[in-house]
């Protein structure tokens, strides 16, 4: 920021709604909804036979609210907002999804997180820099809570995506089905569904996709048009007494050229940096984590939201207590931008290339629908 410029005020971030209308509770409300479901839920979820839980990935509330005229469908389905968890990505945002519990628990606290000392897990690649961490980082060692309250539910995902050492840390156990076209999705719902299956959950990244590569555009609507005939054709295949619940993993931000370098004054005191532009961590030299946050305060709280991460606990921004793994997993200060900028890791080339992002507390990225339909 030009010297002699005022600093903005930081607004207050939007905080996950954690054991209330959070995607932490989508899935235990959905599996009890005869005992009682509350009142977040759609009324036509709670009274259905059978349930279908679709995630569109990166579809956040307020992009979708602003173009009700490109998404017919989902814009006439009944429900609303609820919020995401923090970080606002898709490695901590399924893994609350699938098992029900906040990032503090389940410990996939990030896009790319700490693991064996100084190296760092790409989550959803399964890789660190040496390559391949399947064996280094095993995936039901990483997170072992039972998904799906070990149900075992059919699970309605991308063909490949099926051994990723990611799939095996947040879907541990269930029944996959692979898709390789977005028809293939609905096919498998039709079937199961008239297989009699009481509970379906199934996954599509289409959205998240298009607005990492092309920004929140004319591609990306194109994309949100057709993931709407996507839900259509869902909703289409619904046998009576049937619902489709449709949820999202995070909103978008759009921020195309606008990255932050990190002043040598910040990485003077850094030793390892982690988590992605939007929720960047910086790891502090030993001794150094005072100085470190002092430096990343004076430099970014005009961007950003700066806290170490006691104060990030004490905020609610995990759900709680850290477990031992997730405190270890995590730096010492992290950069949430409430600008649309994001936070250059120099280690982390590919995510130059992303126009697009999402991470951080805004309400942009952390309001996602809880939409529902009958057949």
């Amino acid at each position: 920021m030009p010297y002699g410029e005022p600093v903005p005020i930081a607004p207050p971030p939007v905080l996950p709604a954690y054991g209330g209308a959070c995607i932490d509770g989508v899935v235990r409300a959905l599996l009890e909804r005869r005992a009682g479901a509350p009142s977040w839920l759609p009324a036509a979820a709670a009274e259905a036979r059978q349930v279908v839980l679709l995630t569109l990935d990166g579809l956040g509330f307020e992009q979708l609210s602003a173009r009700t005229h490109l998404a017919p469908t989902l814009s006439a389905m009944s429900g609303g907002p609820i919020t995401t968890v923090a970080p606002s990505t898709t490695a901590t945002a399924l893994t609350s999804l699938t098992t029900g519990e906040p990032p503090a628990r389940h410990g996939v606290v990030g896009y790319r997180v700490r693991v064996g000392g100084n190296d760092v897990l790409n989550v959803l690649r399964w890789r660190v820099p040496s390559g391949d961490a399947r064996q280094l980082v095993p995936p039901d060692e990483f997170q072992g809570i039972e998904p799906f309250e070990g149900t075992r539910p059919p699970v309605i995902t991308r063909a490949e995506f099926s051994e990723t050492g990611f799939t095996g840390a947040h879907l541990a156990g269930v029944r996959l089905y692979g898709w390789r076209m977005p028809s293939t999705l609905v096919t498998w719902i039709r079937q199961l569904l008239a297989d009699g299956e009481s509970f379906v959950y199934a996954y599509y990244d289409g959205i998240d996709k298009v607005a990492h590569e092309y920004g929140i555009g004319e591609a990306y609507e194109d994309e949100l048009a057709a993931a709407d005939r996507l839900v259509a054709n869902v909703i289409s295949v619904l046998p009576p007494g049937a619902c489709l619940v449709v949820t999202s993993d995070h909103g978008q931000v759009d921020v195309g050229d606008h990255i932050v370098a990190l002043s040598p004054a910040v990485l003077d005191f850094t030793a390892l940096l982690s988590g992605e532009g939007r929720f960047r961590w910086l790891h502090a030299r030993p001794g150094l984590e005072g100085r470190l946050l002092e430096a990343a305060r004076e430099l970014y709280c005009g961007q950003a939201w700066v806290r170490d991460r006691d104060e990030a606990v004490a905020d609610g921004w995990f759900g709680g207590p850290l477990s031992s793994d997730a405190t270890t997993r995590l730096g010492d200060v992290v950069l949430a931008p409430f600008e649309p900028v994001a936070f250059l890791d120099p280690g982390d080339v590919g995510e130059v290339r992303l126009r697009s992002r999402h991470g951080s507390l805004t309400s942009a990225e952390m309001l996602v629908p809880l939409l529902a339909a009958g057949g």
